[in-house]
């Protein structure tokens, strides 16, 4: 009997923290909401803008989809581009998938294993045989063949070998945020919120996220020396759609975007290489409209570019959301100024500058994450433009 009622004691106890946990996860549901950007005073004519996720896996590597299913994905959560990096050395059955599929643009390059750690290859034309292992004899390969590399997931899993700064080779970008790792390190954090992901993908993805920390440190400390542009990486092997929902590069183009598959592609792979775009979570709040550029002697100088300090400048940031955010303008790692949206400011020296938004709303982002992180802008020393 004693067994018996203990055994209904648990019940009643086990039932009542299940309708207390329904509760509150609906709660969490039913509060959370992604912030709508609305008119932000875009100083570029629209249609400009597009977004999308760079490093994603498909079952021609160790994802869980195929590229068509992944593309059908993207399309519902109205994704202008994807770009797969399946593994190889390149990966050729993933780069044939490449085309428009269900209004997306569907780009792929590769995940290569190098002797430095793991590297991704885009924008190449495809060999006639295997990269090199070793990372500068592949990086001089896919620049033969007209593609640039990125450092992926620099601190976790396969780390990068950084070696002497004399000896590192050209890459084009750094990861400073990887889904993957903060999946495997932070899983702790979304399980509460795992049932979300029927319902809400991006509330407890959100979760899951915290400060890149040290990737960013690195990527500061690089842009000491040479121009390099920072990546969120999806990195996504499952949870696509949350992904998706979720972590968003936005590229500012010259011109819409084209129906020519060749074209559009040009003008993607063109972005990336000049820095021409902003990294978001797009989860917690979307970021269309967010601009950053400076003025010098007249002319705009564009995320990505180079001025020189003996010309006077101007930074511009457009921030002008219906939502509280802090914009932080950030110099050579280190934070110089903050604004409630948009700013106008001059500067005076040389310097890597970059900007940082975070959220000053209700979020499931931590208070220290930031929502939005833009390339930088390199001003040079009077004697080296």
């Amino acid at each position: 009997m004693k067994k018996k009622r203990s055994g209904k004691r648990f019940l009643r106890v086990a039932a009542i923290a299940l309708v207390v946990y329904a509760a509150w996860l609906g709660y969490q549901i039913a509060g959370f909401k992604t912030y709508g950007s609305g008119p932000a005073g875009d100083p570029k004519p629209a249609g400009l803008e597009i977004k999308g996720v760079y490093h994603i896996h498909s079952k021609l590597s160790d994802g869980r989809a195929t590229p068509d299913k992944i593309a059908r994905l993207a399309s519902s959560e109205g994704l202008d581009f994807i770009i797969l990096t399946d593994h190889g050395s390149p990966n050729f059955p993933s780069c044939k998938t490449q085309g428009w599929k269900d209004g997306v643009l569907v780009l792929a390059g590769s995940e290569l294993s190098v002797s430095r750690g793991h590297l991704v290859a885009l924008g190449f034309r495809e060999p006639q045989h295997d990269f090199s292992q070793k990372t500068e004899d592949a990086m001089a390969e896919i620049q033969s063949l007209g593609g640039f590399g990125i450092i992926a997931h620099p601190y976790a899993k396969v780390r990068w070998s950084w070696g002497d700064p004399g000896d590192s080779p050209p890459y084009s970008g750094i990861e400073i945020m990887n889904m993957d790792h903060m999946l495997k390190t932070n899983f702790w954090r979304m399980l509460p919120y795992a049932p979300a992901l029927l319902v809400k993908p991006e509330l407890a993805v959100l979760r899951l996220i915290e400060h890149p920390g040290i990737n960013i440190e690195k990527w500061d400390e690089r842009n000491q020396r040479s121009q390099v542009y920072g990546y969120f990486g999806a990195d996504a092997h499952l949870l696509y759609r949350g992904l998706f929902s979720a972590i968003c590069l936005h590229l500012l183009l010259d011109e819409p975007l084209d129906r020519d598959f060749e074209k559009a592609r040009g003008q993607v792979l063109a972005a990336l290489r000049q820095g021409r775009f902003y990294n978001a979570l797009e989860g917690a709040a979307e970021a269309q409209g967010f601009r950053f550029w400076a003025e010098a002697d007249g002319k705009r100088v564009p995320m990505g570019g180079s001025a020189s300090a003996a010309i006077p400048l101007k930074l511009h940031v457009q921030a002008d959301f219906p939502f509280a955010n802090e914009v932080r303008v950030v110099r050579d790692g280190r934070k110089i100024m903050t604004a409630g949206g948009s700013l106008a400011m001059s500067i005076h020296q040389p310097g890597v500058y970059r900007v940082e938004v975070y959220l000053e709303e209700k979020s499931p982002l931590d208070a220290e994450t930031p929502w939005i992180v833009s390339n930088p802008i390199f001003v040079r020393p009077e004697d080296n433009p």
